[in-house]
C-alpha cells in the first residue's frame, strides 16, 4: 500500500483550494452563495473552500435528479448493478487518498479513514448481488384462473443527508443501494465534512461517464440546515434519509411527514455494554476500550455505558485504569496514536460542560479527563478519554454526548442490568459480555435489549453491512445497509391477473347485464 501524502492524495481526489459544491454529476453549477471553509481538526488549518448551494441552484438540482430517474428506472437492474460494481472498483483505486482526506477533513485515525472507505467498498459489493434479488411475492388468489403477486418499482429521487463522523461510508450505504433499485440520489454532506462528498462526487463522475449514466442520477448540494430543510419539504424528493442528532431527525421527520413521504432516521445512541460475572474480561476490555475511545467518541454507536456486575466491578476499574494509561492522543494520521481531535470547538465546549455537569451530579472521576494544550494540540480539539462512576438516572447519563466519557454502572442482577441498558431514550446499540448461554438468550429475547442491534460478546461499534443498521425509540426507526433494508428505496405494488374468461367479483358480488 503507498502511503500518499496529504497534498498527493488532495490532488487524486480532484480537491482545490476553492470548490464548487453543487453538481448534478459531470456538471458543477455555480451559485450565488457565499463559499465557506473547511478546517482540519487535526491541526486547526483550512484545507479549502466549497460554494455553498443556493436556492436556484438546488432546484435545477432537484429537476435534473427527476429527468435522470425517468431514465435510469428503465435500465435492467443488473446493468445498474455492474455500474455499482465499477464504483466498487474506483473506490478500490482512491482507497489511500480517500481514506487520508475522511482522516484528515473529520479526524478519525487513518485506519479508521481506510476503513470507512473499505465500508463503501463492501456495500458496492452487497449492491451488485442485490441487483439480481429485488425480488417480490406470488400468493395464491381466491378467484378461479387468477394469480396475484408483489413487485417492487423504484420510488425516485432519494435525498441523503449525512453527519460529519461517518462523512463517506453512510452516504454509500443509502446511495449504493438506491442506485441499484433504480432510484438517483441528491446528497447534502455534513458542512463540517464538505471535501469528503466532493472527493467521492469526482470518483463517481469518471465510472458514471464511462457507462453512459444519465446526468442526474448522483447530484450532491453543500450548506448549512437550511438545504436540509429543502429537501426535506420538497415533494419531488419521496425519500429523505437523514443522519445526525435526535433534535435534527425530528425535525426532518416532522417536514417530510407533512407531506406523506418517507423519512428514514439513523439517530443519536447512548449505548451500553453489559460485563457479567461470566464475561472474558480481556474481550470485554477491547471491546469497551474500542466502543468508548474509536473516533473520540464521535460515533453513533460508541459504547457510552458500562454495565458491570458488583463482582466484577473493582477488578474492571482497574483494567480499565491500566488500559486507558496507554492510549496515545495526537495527530490521527500518524499511526501510532489511538485518539485523534473532536471534531471542532463546539464539541470541546460539550465535553467540557458534560465534565462539569457530571461533578455536580455527583459522579466520581475513575480516569478524569481535560482539554490537552501545546505542541502537537494546537487546533484545541483535543481532549482526554475520561470515565467516570455515576447512577444510571442522571441527567448527563440520559444524554448522548458525541466525545469520548464513559459511565461506570454497577449492577447485582441481570435483570436490573438490561433494565439500565434499556432505561434511556435512544436505543441503537447495545452488547453483554458473557460465556453463560442463558445469560445471552435472555438478553436477545423480547424481554432483553430493546435496541436495534444487540451484540454478544463483542462491542457496540462495527456493525457489518450485512445487517439491517439502525435503532428504535429515539434512534428514529430507520434501517440502512444489509438485510431487506432495500425496500424502503422502492414502492411495492400487488398485481392481478386474470387469465380466464369470466370476471369474478370479490365477496361473490353479482352484476346482471
Amino acid at each position: 500500500m503507498k502511503n500518499f501524502g496529504l497534498a498527493e492524495a488532495l490532488a487524486k481526489l480532484g480537491i482545490r483550494k476553492s470548490n464548487l459544491g453543487t453538481s448534478t454529476g459531470q456538471k458543477w453549477i455555480r451559485s450565488k452563495a457565499k463559499s465557506f471553509p473547511s478546517f482540519s481538526p487535526v491541526d486547526g488549518k483550512q484545507i479549502g473552500t466549497v460554494q455553498a448551494t443556493d436556492d436556484a441552484a438546488f432546484d435545477k438540482v432537484v429537476k435534473q435528479a427527476h429527468q435522470a430517474f425517468l431514465q435510469w428506472r428503465l435500465v435492467p437492474a443488473p446493468k445498474r448493478g455492474e455500474v455499482v460494481r465499477q464504483v466498487g472498483e474506483a473506490l478500490r483505486k482512491y482507497k489511500e487518498p480517500l481514506g487520508k482526506l475522511v482522516s484528515y477533513e473529520m479526524g478519525k485515525s487513518y485506519q479508521e479513514g481506510l476503513g470507512e472507505v473499505q465500508e463503501m467498498i463492501d456495500i458496492c459489493d452487497f449492491a451488485v448481488g442485490l441487483s439480481r434479488q429485488l425480488h417480490g411475492l406470488t400468493m395464491h388468489s381466491e378467484r378461479p384462473q387468477h394469480r396475484m403477486y408483489e413487485q417492487y418499482h423504484p420510488l425516485g429521487v432519494v435525498g441523503i443527508i449525512s453527519a460529519f463522523n461517518f462523512p463517506v461510508a453512510v452516504w454509500s450505504w443509502n446511495a449504493m443501494i438506491a442506485w441499484v433499485c433504480g432510484d438517483t440520489c441528491i446528497w447534502k454532506p455534513s458542512e463540517k465534512t464538505p471535501l469528503c462528498s466532493i472527493a467521492c462526487q469526482n470518483i463517481v463522475n469518471r465510472v458514471f461517464k464511462k457507462n453512459g449514466v444519465p446526468e442526474g442520477v448522483s447530484c450532491i448540494v453543500n450548506g448549512d440546515v437550511k438545504i436540509g430543510q429543502r429537501m426535506s419539504a420538497n415533494e419531488n424528493i419521496p425519500l429523505v434519509s437523514a443522519t445526525g442528532s435526535v433534535r435534527m431527525g425530528k425535525a426532518v421527520g416532522k417536514t417530510v411527514a407533512e407531506r406523506l413521504g418517507r423519512a428514514l432516521l439513523e439517530l443519536g445512541g447512548n449505548n451500553a455494554i453489559i460485563i457479567s460475572e461470566h464475561a472474558n474480561l480481556e474481550m470485554a476490555i477491547r471491546g469497551a476500550l474500542f466502543g468508548a475511545v474509536g473516533t473520540a467518541g464521535q460515533r453513533c454507536t460508541t459504547t457510552r455505558r458500562l454495565i458491570v456486575h458488583e463482582r466484577m466491578y473493582e477488578t474492571v476499574k482497574e483494567k480499565l485504569r491500566t488500559a486507558y494509561r496507554q492510549l496515545q492522543i495526537g495527530n490521527p494520521l500518524d499511526e501510532t496514536n489511538h485518539v485523534g481531535p473532536l471534531i471542532d470547538a463546539l464539541a470541546v465546549k460539550a465535553y467540557r460542560n458534560a465534565i462539569q455537569k457530571v461533578k455536580s451530579e455527583g459522579g466520581t472521576w475513575l480516569v478524569p479527563g481535560g482539554v490537552l494544550k501545546g505542541k502537537g494540540y494546537e487546533s484545541g480539539c483535543y481532549v482526554k478519554p475520561a470515565i467516570a462512576e455515576v447512577k444510571n438516572n442522571f441527567e448527563i447519563v440520559q444524554q448522548e454526548t458525541f466525545v469520548p466519557i464513559l459511565y461506570l454502572i454497577k449492577y447485582k442482577t441481570l435483570e436490573e442490568a438490561i433494565a439500565y441498558q434499556n432505561g434511556v431514550k435512544q436505543g441503537l446499540s447495545s452488547a453483554l459480555m458473557t460465556s453463560q448461554l442463558q445469560e445471552m438468550e435472555k438478553f436477545l429475547s423480547a424481554a432483553g435489549s430493546d435496541c436495534g442491534i444487540a451484540n454478544v460478546n463483542i462491542g457496540t461499534s462495527g456493525a457489518e453491512i450485512g445487517g439491517a443498521f439502525g435503532g428504535e425509540k429515539e434512534t428514529g426507526g430507520g434501517r440502512e445497509s444489509g438485510s431487506d433494508a432495500w425496500k424502503i428505496y422502492m414502492r411495492r405494488q400487488t398485481n392481478t391477473i386474470n387469465f380466464g374468461d369470466t370476471l369474478p367479483l370479490a365477496q361473490g358480488i353479482k352484476f346482471e347485464l
